[in-house]
């Protein structure tokens, strides 16, 4: 049977895989890049005849007992601390724990370079791994000195202990590339394509198509949600801004944002679960504002794309190569401001710009070649593949090693 997003048919039962996915929340997804990644991938595997288990953390939205299964793929909830210095490395301790007991899998797609300690336990039971290396976690503004000394320790043990490494972002692949010379497999994320949304849902929250700003984020410092709504504040938008998503510890940054949203114009909703209703906020919001700024490619801002929405991102290099010329871009207030303005201001405009990302999208971003591409890593891998010893560790001359210039303002629109 052939995968309706673009990816290759059913595999041969005979050589089908039992692949585990370790280190996420686990799904069923909200809007995380993880989580999103684990769920499209790992349902289009079963799909295609592998048997997918995936590890997740307490949680799960919905009323009743955690899930056990959820589109096939196999759930196994176990604890965590919640704390945000060890609630990633407390689960999936208790991950590889349960892995290395129970039937051995024969892959597994270890997500977050800071699970990095845990690969040689993998490893030792005869497991070939992969590590998702996401992002540049040590940049995140979350992050004491410790921790990001950790996590600057943690990209070099998954670079000399796994098997493979995934980034999801050229600019990732290059930073590996020159910081530690060793190749890693670049698969980005998917998305869907919504033709003709329905629009229904909207008004169970109030809002009508084209009569708001949107923005999806969980409230931490690197995703920006507090510049977004300065930026909407100064702007001269008759829109409200609608902000889906929640602070995962509470601290200053969360405060900061909710004080900001006492202003009437701003509706801070929590976080939402049910997919339909969040496709259609995507859909017909005038704008998607995007201040994601450290972790590579995101599947939000390919949500937003898929959706047909005009998207306007924090200015880094990940964002410039998903959206491109269509893209607007900023990194502070002001400038979002006046993004905002132009695009509200100028609806044909930004119609055209956000048709352009949808085709965009269709073109470089598709769940099944994703899936393709993590299917065949697997196989690789069982059959021997590994950069496991390849790369004598950091060099330091990759540039993004080095801290980031000031700030300035930045108004680009990209020509149709």
């Amino acid at each position: 049977m052939t995968d309706p997003t673009g990816g290759a048919e059913a595999s041969n039962p005979a050589s089908a895989l039992h692949i585990a996915m370790i280190g996420t929340r686990g799904v069923p997804a909200a809007y995380g890049g993880f989580e999103t990644a684990v769920e499209e991938i790992g349902r289009r595997l079963v799909d295609r005849g592998h048997a997918v288990t995936v590890y997740c953390r307490p949680g799960s939205p919905g009323p009743g007992p955690a899930p056990t299964e959820h589109l096939g793929m196999r759930l196994v909830h176990l604890p965590a601390i919640h704390l945000k210095v060890c609630e990633t490395l407390s689960h999936t301790a208790l991950s590889v724990a349960h892995v290395a007991t129970h039937r051995r899998p024969d892959a597994a797609f270890v997500f977050n370079a800071a699970n990095a300690p845990f690969v040689p336990l993998l490893r030792q039971h005869g497991i070939p791994t992969t590590v998702h290396v996401d992002g540049l976690e040590w940049k995140r503004d979350k992050w004491g000195g410790t921790a990001r000394r950790y996590y600057r320790w943690a990209e070099q043990q998954s670079v000399r202990t796994a098997d493979a490494l995934i980034a999801d972002a050229q600019g990732i692949v290059d930073y590996y590339r020159d910081e530690f010379a060793i190749p890693t497999e670049l698969i980005s994320y998917g998305t869907r394509l919504l033709h003709a949304p329905a629009s229904d849902r909207l008004a169970e929250l109030g809002l009508a198509p084209n009569g708001y700003h949107l923005v999806v984020a969980r409230f931490e410092p690197e995703n920006h949600v507090d510049v977004i709504i300065e930026g909407f504040l100064r702007s001269s938008s008759r829109l409200p801004l609608v902000v889906v998503g929640s602070a995962p510890y509470s601290g200053a940054h969360g405060r900061r944002i909710a004080a900001l949203a006492a202003d009437p114009r701003v509706r801070l909703i929590g976080g939402l679960w049910d997919q339909d209703q969040l496709d259609q906020l995507y859909a017909h919001s005038v704008s998607y504002l995007h201040g994601h700024s450290v972790g590579g490619t995101n599947p939000s801002l390919l949500r937003a794309m898929g959706a047909r929405t005009a998207a306007i991102a924090w200015d880094v290099v990940f964002n410039r190569e998903v959206l491109g010329v269509y893209g607007a871009y900023f990194r502070d207030s002001a400038t979002l401001a006046s993004l905002i303005e132009d695009a509200e201001f100028n609806p044909h405009h930004t119609q055209e710009v956000g048709a352009a990302l949808q085709r965009r999208a269709g073109d470089m971003y598709n769940w099944g070649h994703v899936t393709d591409s993590y299917e065949d890593l697997a196989r690789r891998l069982v059959a021997g593949y590994s950069t496991h010893g390849v790369s004598a560790g950091r060099t330091g001359r990759s540039p993004l090693h080095r801290p980031e210039p000031a700030h300035r303002p930045v108004f680009v629109r990209g020509s149709l």
